[in-house]
């Protein structure tokens, strides 16, 4: 089918509308990819200013260390914040760095938001709402907790379904770290398994002040229509606004899907013009004066090697952005292009393996083993889910035989002793190259959650630079050398033994997880 009908439900204002084939815009290298900014804002940064961690100690380390240094704002949006000692830990930077705001002369400038999703952060007696609270009552003037509870949560389906159970019907899966005008991007939560021995991804941003402030002006676009924790740990909505699962649905969803499209096209306006003033100054006939003041400065920036796209998903809002991006970067990769996909939980939508199936691209598709699956060894039903992703993988690779697409598809498991995985994105190599040139990063993991349930965000880095692309390649290499290659004979092993009656539930519940 053709790519344009996959960017059909962005037709309507105020989503722009493109009107070429992305390939054709801009045919050269990185700058096929510009065909993005009609839909998203885009922001040009020099690659020196992105930097790729490798490993959950880092990621932590860093937090830490940009918590505080922070002097204007944090901002953190995750699913859920764990309740050990490492979480504790973090709590504390928090506390030490706002106690050092409210001593300084004059009013303190610190700002805190805190973004959670209400159900995952409920969770227990002891949870991410309790571990907050004593930031709250401290510097009631400075921090701000928003819990995002999903719409689609309400009414007899809230009172009836347990705990743990509703965080199936929909959450906020976002996560945004960002300190001042650094920003990190990661699919990882605030929990210490993350900082230990769960394996992520993790890109930070430095000086980077419009990416900054467009993620500040997204968790409190999503802040607004959430849930405010209380010093005394209740919650109540801002004055005014509709409430989630009380209120009307429709008018909530609406009011939320205004909120959320005005910071993506307040940001695209800003940066067109932005572009288009740049562009200007650059020309051969602009002011000699003006460019020796800004030499004189040393405001000049250094000419943008790489493009940075944000890319919003939250289909309970109307809000389609990244699936029709994601879906169209499939269906436009060329013949001999290389994609590399990962998910934690392969669970792809049916467009997703369509499009796989039947593109021209090769794909290595890394995904966890049993072993390493987050649910392995859980207790109950969770504990059945691991076999559940077995039974999808040997589908979808029966389907890839069948189809004898096995040289072009391959399959390939994450393993690594004492480890989980939770890394998600894709990295794609242009037809002739042997590095990147674009990797998706953030939340989302192509399943049918990402794409119908979640909030989700991540972005599209774009880079001319072979250094930073040197450094995407060596991320991929490093994630895919713990892995080994899937064949029939991966499923006659004794462990992916699939129970009937998983079998039978898997269809039912597949989209629930």
């Amino acid at each position: 089918r053709s790519s344009w009908l996959l960017l059909a439900p962005l037709l309507t204002p105020p989503v722009p509308v493109i009107t070429a084939p992305p390939c054709s815009l801009c045919p050269e290298g990185a700058h096929r990819f510009q065909w993005i900014r009609n839909l998203v804002p885009e922001f040009g940064i020099s690659s020196s200013h992105v930097e790729v961690l490798s490993s959950p100690a880092e990621f932590y380390e860093l937090l830490k260390v940009q918590i505080k240094a922070a002097k204007q704002r944090v901002v953190m949006a995750s699913l859920y914040l764990g309740t050990g000692l490492l979480e504790q830990e973090l709590v504390d930077c928090l506390e030490e760095t706002l106690e050092k705001s409210l001593q300084a002369k004059g009013s303190p400038d610190l700002r805190v938001s805190i973004l959670l999703d209400y159900t995952r952060g409920s969770r227990g007696r002891k949870n991410s709402r309790t571990m907050l609270v004593p930031l709250l009552q401290r510097f009631p003037e400075q921090v701000r907790v928003s819990l995002f509870h999903t719409p689609n949560l309400r009414g007899l389906l809230r009172l009836l379904i347990p705990e743990r159970f509703n965080e199936t019907i929909g959450l906020q899966h976002i996560k945004v770290y960002l300190f001042d005008d650094n920003v990190i991007l990661s699919g990882a939560n605030l929990s210490d398994l993350y900082f230990t021995n769960r394996q992520d991804r993790y890109i930070l941003l430095r000086d980077s002040p419009e990416i900054a402030d467009f993620f500040t002006e997204l968790v409190d676009a999503i802040g607004d229509v959430s849930l405010q924790l209380q010093q005394d740990d209740t919650v109540q909505m801002m004055e005014g606004m509709v409430h989630p699962y009380q209120g009307d649905k429709v008018a909530y969803c609406e009011i939320a899907n205004r909120r959320v499209m005005e910071v993506i096209n307040s940001a695209r306006t800003r940066q067109e013009l932005l572009h288009a003033k740049t562009f200007h100054s650059s020309q051969p006939g602009s002011s000699l004066l003006a460019q020796q003041g800004s030499h004189a400065s040393g405001s000049l920036k250094p000419e943008p090697d790489t493009w940075i796209y944000p890319l919003i998903q939250m289909k309970p809002f109307g809000i389609q952005i990244d699936e029709m991006v994601t879906e169209t970067l499939l269906t436009e990769a060329e013949r001999d292009a290389r994609i590399y996909l990962t998910t934690g939980y392969f669970n792809l939508t049916q467009a997703y393996m369509d499009l796989i199936l039947g593109t021209r691209a090769k794909y290595r598709i890394l995904l966890a083993s049993p072993e390493v699956n987050g649910f392995f060894g859980a207790k109950g039903v969770a504990g059945a889910i691991p076999a559940a992703y077995v039974y999808i993988e040997r589908q979808f690779y029966s389907e890839v035989c069948y189809l004898q697409q096995q040289e072009r598809v391959q399959l390939q498991e994450y393993s690594r002793v004492g480890w989980t995985f939770h890394a998600k994105g894709l990295w794609l190599y242009l037809a002739g190259s042997d590095l990147p040139c674009l990797t998706l990063i953030g939340s989302p993991n192509f399943g049918y959650r990402s794409v119908h349930r979640d909030l989700e965000a991540q972005v599209a880095i774009v880079t001319e630079n072979k250094a930073l692309q040197q450094q995407l390649h060596q991320e991929q290499e490093q994630l895919y050398l713990c892995s080994g290659v899937v064949s029939t004979s991966t499923f006659e092993q004794p462990n992916r033994y699939v129970k009937l009656w998983v079998k039978l539930v898997t269809p039912l519940i597949k989209n629930f997880f």
